[in-house]
């Protein structure tokens, strides 16, 4: 997902190429999906980001589902729409993912325990809010689960059914999602 505006991070840059690390954070996203078990990445780019659309286009491991830039749920329906499920879908503001965490999840995804021959509900990732305090990463949604206050990481499995499971992960890589300078900074730090 890397079509938003990224008002929060005030930058003239777009927020998907803004770079951490003297990399894009895209092209970290995109290196990690591509040294992982994913087998096909696209680019879910929308009018907001045009130039991230030609970056995505240059690179050539990925394709592009274009969007129409109404928000990061409607324009996850409409890259939904597009490809076929299960699908791992991972924003583009996660310049600490490396293969080893997207592997992580799909192995979540993948539990043996659950039944053989039925897909696995939808998967959502998140990490304790603590975590990313204690990182000094910002929290824009947290919300309660027995009793603990969680955080979505942007990284999450989608089926097909009507159920979902949670994956809580302390794994900092997961927790820092770039939406401020000062968040830009931290993953500077952590790089």
């Amino acid at each position: 997902m890397c079509g938003g505006r990224g008002t929060r991070l005030d930058c003239e840059t777009e927020k998907p190429l803004f770079e951490v690390g003297e990399r894009p954070m895209v092209a970290r996203v995109a290196d990690a999906l591509a040294e992982s078990r994913v087998e096909t990445a696209h680019a879910v780019v929308s009018p907001h980001a045009p130039e991230t659309r030609e970056f995505a286009e240059e690179r050539g491991s990925l394709t592009t589902v274009e969007t129409p830039g109404e928000g990061y749920v409607e324009d996850l329906q409409a890259a939904l729409a597009e490809v076929e499920s299960p699908v791992l879908t991972v924003a583009a503001d996660l310049p600490l993912l490396d293969a080893d965490a997207l592997n992580a999840v799909l192995d979540a995804y993948d539990d043996p325990d659950d039944a053989p021959g039925r897909e696995p509900p939808s998967l959502t990732v998140c990490v304790p809010a603590a975590l990313k305090r204690a990182l000094g990463a910002s929290i824009d949604t947290a919300f309660e689960r027995d009793g603990r206050e969680l955080a979505p990481t942007g990284v999450n499995v989608v089926a097909e059914t009507d159920t979902e499971t949670m994956y809580e992960t302390y794994d900092a890589r997961l927790a820092v999602n770039v939406n401020r300078l000062s968040d830009a900074d931290l993953a500077e730090g952590l790089l």
